[in-house]
């Protein structure tokens, strides 16, 4: 493997920007300093900003590719090949593709997929084809009933490092307001009348009464003993974070409220939080917006969620709009999600790790990706 040289850049690092080189030999960073190079094949970045490779802890956007249009299911391999490209393309190098273990609908292609799509993100990682590094995210729906069955034979393989809690019930947590969770299910897949709405309510209630908190006693179970992160999802009250901790969750997922995210840093809990919330201004669901966590310092991590170009772009606006230093923004995405999940050798531009770099440009506030290396191989 060829080294790899960037010089005339601005570099940033844990502590500050360097305007000047990073070297990196055989897939690892060797230095990060001031001052140019007389490296061969050293690439002059123009002044462009290099920063880490992008961390991706929970994306959805893999979906979008298994069902391109309503009805029509993709083949699983290109499906997430195509995903992959995506998401380097947008400065991700490392990837937890979020996959859901049950739905709050009965039929969905979320349920459907998940087998074909967990064994083709493990073919395309055994057999190369992958150009980002990819991990696996089971997202738990406590309350579907055949939660334990479908989740079993998933959590062996090393590369299931993440583990959430989920509870999508309507009526708590994402949809506390009954209406917002008819209003995204009717735009999304399906109209009730009202009868047929109640008639939802009332079955969905019934199966988290009967399933919730059994499930979740089996998967805290099920977790005992693996490098396995535990993940809380839309905590809405304190009560609710309280339980989190008790438990072992470690990561606040998407908290829909400033007293959720309040108490999740009273206990040490990272935080994460949607970068389309951030691009948007606000959440799609009406919950607390980014920004305002932001700026109480109640936000660690960002997630693209269901945009992979919204992660970069959501770090660069907490750099513009929200005062934050490029150091402490980047690590939102880099260093941050790198601590949290357990990985030592990724997350910051300095001598002795991974060389996960991405060379971005500000173009009138927008970070535009220029070029991406994983683990010094050019992928983008």
């Amino acid at each position: 493997m060829k080294d790899l040289a960037l010089t005339n850049a601005r570099i940033v690092t844990d502590d500050g920007v360097v305007h000047g080189t990073l070297i990196a030999r055989n897939g690892v960073i060797r230095l990060v300093d001031e001052g140019s190079t007389q490296a061969p094949n050293a690439i002059d970045c123009d002044g462009d900003y290099v920063i880490p490779g992008l961390i991706e802890l929970h994306t959805d956007n893999l979906e979008k590719h298994l069902m391109p249009r309503a009805g029509v299911l993709w083949p699983s391999i290109p499906a997430v090949l195509t995903h992959d490209a995506q998401v380097v393309a947008a400065g991700i190098t490392t990837v937890f593709d979020a996959l859901s273990v049950g739905d709050v609908e009965e039929e969905s292609v979320r349920i459907d997929t998940l087998r074909s799509t967990y064994d083709a993100i493990l073919e395309g990682q055994a057999s190369g084809a992958l150009r980002a590094d990819h991990w696996i995210h089971l997202r738990c729906e406590l309350a579907y009933p055949r939660l334990i069955e479908t989740l079993e034979p998933l959590m062996d393989h090393g590369s299931v490092r993440l583990v959430s809690l989920m509870d999508h019930t309507p009526g708590q947590r994402q949809y506390r307001d009954i209406e917002q969770y008819r209003k995204y299910y009717s735009k999304n897949r399906m109209t009730w009348t009202e009868d047929e709405f109640a008639e939802v309510v009332k079955r969905r209630t019934e199966q988290q009464a009967i399933y919730s908190a059994r499930h979740e006693s089996a998967v805290l179970a099920m977790v005992q003993g693996r490098h396995t992160v535990l993940a809380s999802h839309d905590d809405t009250d304190a009560q609710q974070v309280d339980h989190a901790r008790r438990i072992g969750v470690t990561i606040s997922e998407f908290p829909t409220t400033q007293e959720a995210a309040d108490a999740a840093h009273a206990h040490g809990l990272t935080t994460v939080m949607g970068a389309p919330n951030v691009v948007r201004g606000g959440s799609h669901s009406g919950n607390v917006a980014a920004l305002e966590l932001a700026r109480t310092d109640r936000l660690d991590m960002l997630s693209s969620d269901y945009v992979p170009a919204s992660l970069l772009h959501g770090a660069f606006i907490l750099h513009t709009q929200a005062g934050w230093s490029m150091p402490k923004a980047m690590a939102t995405v880099s260093r941050n999600p790198a601590k949290a999940l357990g990985f030592g050798d990724r997350g910051s531009l300095k001598a002795g790790m991974r060389a996960d770099v991405v060379r971005m440009r500000d173009v009138d506030g927008l970070p535009i990706v220029r070029n991406v290396w994983v683990n010094g191989k050019q992928a983008f």
